[in-house]
């Protein structure tokens, strides 16, 4: 659930199919915060789309017990932010995967 920009999750120990995928970053990239259901693309959708409209840093907290998918948050917002950095170049979204990503996704 989202609280203003503050996005509230519960990992669930089992993948779901389709719900981090690339048409789920498409989708998410289209919307502001709060148009479509709470998702960790809506919240780094909101923080990249503040970098560019207010030039300012911009810093997401992730936080929760051990287990509770703090990496895997982050590989996720990583993921989305990347994608979103190749749209911004003219990539095609079958491309949007580069060494830089992958770098950052394997840390």
């Amino acid at each position: 659930t989202n609280i203003g920009s503050i996005l509230a999750s519960v990992n669930p120990y089992k993948p779901i199919p389709g719900l981090y995928s690339v048409d789920a970053i498409e989708l998410y990239r289209q919307h502001r915060l709060g148009e479509l259901p709470p998702h960790i693309f809506a919240t780094a959708n909101e923080c990249y789309c503040c970098l560019w409209k207010r030039h300012d840093s911009q810093c997401v907290l992730i936080s929760g017990e051990s287990g509770a998918g703090k990496t895997e948050s982050t590989k996720l917002l990583l993921k989305f932010l990347s994608a979103m950095s190749q749209t911004s170049l003219g990539a095609p979204a079958s491309e949007k995967s580069t060494c830089v990503e992958e770098a950052i996704l394997e840390s």
